[in-house]
């Protein structure tokens, strides 16, 4: 004789991916993270540029406030994509396109913040080696 297993009953409702969320919560999540989220850009962009305004010409404080920007973007950005996740997760997608546009925007200004930075300090020539000797005029190590 046999036995039959019997079937676990399927657990509905325990995690928050087990059904789609409500398009109302859905769609005022999305608006207020949104809401949050550009205004602290908004102003962080702001206190960037009067960090660079306050620095007055001096080149180190310039440079350790673009590169504390920068710092700060990747850091947003890293959050922004985990809430992308956590909305993937939650089956809210209104929530998860508003969390990608925040993030595509803090991905430009990161990729922008790091060009200009590296335009602006560009890596130093190679030092002269056995195998290379630059040619330079007058030097008579021309061949």
């Amino acid at each position: 004789m046999t036995q039959s297993l019997t079937e676990r009953p399927a657990l509905r409702g325990r995690w928050p991916w087990s059904r789609r969320t409500s398009r109302l919560s859905d769609i005022t999540a999305a608006v207020v993270l949104f809401l949050c989220e550009i205004p602290v850009i908004v102003w962080k962009v702001f206190g960037d540029g009067m960090a660079v305004w306050a620095a007055q010409g001096e080149q180190d404080r310039i440079d350790a406030a673009n590169l504390a920007s920068i710092a700060w973007n990747q850091q947003f950005l890293y959050v922004a994509l985990a809430l992308v996740g956590l909305a993937a997760v939650s089956r809210a997608p209104w929530t998860v396109v508003s969390q990608l546009l925040v993030a595509g925007l803090l991905g430009a200004m990161l990729a922008n913040a790091q060009h200009v930075y590296d335009v602006e300090h560009p890596a130093p020539a190679p030092t002269p080696t056995v195998l290379y000797t630059p040619c330079l005029s007058g030097s008579g190590t021309c061949h």
